[in-house]
């Protein structure tokens, strides 16, 4: 079996991954801005990095797994300048910014229990940090990496790039950045302060207005985006831990504002690896609230969006996600997820059959070969389409293997046994789950409803008041309208 590889980010190529104090291992993934209901573009993350947090654990490592929850300083666009984005919607709607916050961390939560995602070992929220980012804001400063102005404080780019490789994770070049920005942006809303336009913000003061503030040196005011994750990382996990993960779309400025506040701070790159997820799309954009284009979790499920053709269920929807790999693009279609309903019925069915097969006195399949097949795809930067391929062709042997066209001996079909649900359950972290509700009992209930209207149409009301009669015993309630006959669940 090969070691596990994976692609880091920092070093573009994909590397051992060797932990820095085994077996003990340091996972800190960025989680949400709370202030919308979770898409698909939100589904993606948790998925791939429960996947590396479930195989590291089936490795035998001890993995402490920390994913934040943003409930302060994200600006609108991502901006230093501008209102936050929670409190923006909680002027919205008229509800106090941490009402707002934790109604999406439980909607955010919601939705990885229908995933069946691993909860974090440790979740920290930005708000309830502000000393520790205080205390490294502070750091920086003293280090002469950072400025206070106006009451704000700036981290110092150009000063940092003296001695550090500013742009390095992101492969951005410092001198195309401040060629970029030209000389108006310092005329731009708050620009001013800073010494130059890409510093970006640790601390920004706060006026009478801006609901979320606290306490600092510099004044009153709230963090920075970026300065949130380097003080909860370091916190939770050290100065220096193994895995740093998240989308591609927070390579910059995010994760290479995070590398350089740390590294200020502390001296040190705050992770040995940089992983990164790509992005689902939707005809090849990027699916993401601020552009009003996300699918919502809950409409996969319940099916209400024009996009969609059906409802999925939550491990369609899972395995879905797999079935691509986790550095390349996803782009969302009906006829894929259909696809994907299928094959994992399949793979379910396999899987249930595989169980009333009895052994006989001589072996046809290579289970050891099967096992280091599966291996080795998650071994290759968690490979899980390769993987699933592998796990088909052991589908298709297990077909063969019900109608007696393979045999397999005892020890054999107990380690087969063992080690589909291993990698199907245990790893993937799919599950058995009861019929698509939605769209299967609506359309099985529409064809009793159309054959109850053709027995009224042909005046069989004997069988037409049966119909409704049966049905209301089995819990269901009949309406009848101008428009049709309806039906709701009453138990």
């Amino acid at each position: 079996m090969s070691s596990l590889n994976l692609y880091n980010s920092y070093q573009r190529k994909a590397t051992e991954f060797l932990p820095i104090k085994p077996p003990f291992v340091g996972i800190y993934v960025c989680g949400p801005t709370v202030y919308g209901s979770p898409h698909l573009g939100h589904a993606r993350g948790p998925i791939v990095f429960d996947v590396l947090n479930r195989y590291l654990g089936f490795l035998g490592y001890k993995v402490r797994f920390v994913r934040n929850i943003t409930d302060v300083g994200h600006l609108v666009n991502d901006a230093d300048e501008g209102e936050d984005k929670i409190a923006k919607k909680a002027r919205l709607e008229s509800l106090e910014p941490m009402e707002i916050a934790q109604l999406y961390t439980n909607a955010y939560h919601q939705m990885l229990n229908h995933l069946n995602v691993l909860p974090a070992s440790i979740e920290p929220r930005a708000s309830g940090h502000i000393i520790e980012q205080i205390e490294m804001i502070e750091q920086i400063i003293a280090n002469g990496f950072a400025y206070e102005s106006s009451g704000s404080v700036y981290f110092d780019v150009l000063n940092y790039s003296k001695t550090n490789d500013y742009g390095k994770l992101s492969g951005r070049v410092l001198e195309d950045l401040i060629a970029g920005a030209g000389n108006e942006t310092r005329e731009l809303e708050g620009q001013s302060e800073k010494k130059n336009p890409n510093d970006f913000a640790l601390w920004k003061k706060a006026d009478a207005s801006h609901i979320m503030q606290w306490n600092s040196p510099w004044g009153a005011g709230y963090p920075g985006w970026h300065i949130e994750c380097s003080a909860m990382s370091r916190k939770y996990l050290g100065e220096v831990f193994d895995i740093h993960g998240g989308g591609l779309d927070l390579l910059f400025p995010h994760h290479e504002s995070e590398v350089a506040q740390s590294k200020a701070c502390t001296g040190h790159n705050p992770a040995n690896l940089w992983m990164h997820h790509n992005m689902v799309t939707i005809n090849g954009q990027k699916m993401a609230k601020s552009l009003n284009n996300g699918i919502g979790i809950s409409d996969f499920f319940e099916g209400k969006h024009t996009l969609l053709e059906q409802a999925y269920s939550p491990m369609t929807l899972k395995f879905f996600v797999l079935q691509a790999h986790y550095r390349s693009t996803l782009d969302f279609g009906n006829a894929a997820l259909q696809a994907s309903e299928k094959g994992l019925n399949r793979l379910l069915n396999a899987i249930k059959t595989l169980q009333t097969i009895q052994p006989t006195n001589d072996n046809k399949i290579n289970v050891l070969a099967f096992e280091e097949k599966c291996l080795n795809a998650l071994n290759d930067d968690l490979n899980t389409p390769i993987l699933i391929a592998h796990l088909f062709d052991m589908v298709t042997q297990i077909n063969q293997l019900n109608t007696k066209d393979l045999s397999i001996d005892a020890s054999n079909l107990e380690k087969l046994k063992t080690l589909m649900p291993l990698f199907v359950f245990d790893i993937l972290g799919l599950k058995e789950e009861t019929v698509n509700n939605n769209s299967h009992l609506d359309a099985l209930m529409q064809l009793v409803l159309k054959i109850r209207n053709e027995a009224k149409q042909n005046k069989n009301f004997a069988l037409s008041d049966t119909i409704r009669e049966d049905l209301k015993n089995a819990g269901f309630e009949i309406k009848d309208g101008k428009e049709g006959s309806s039906y709701s669940i009453t138990n």
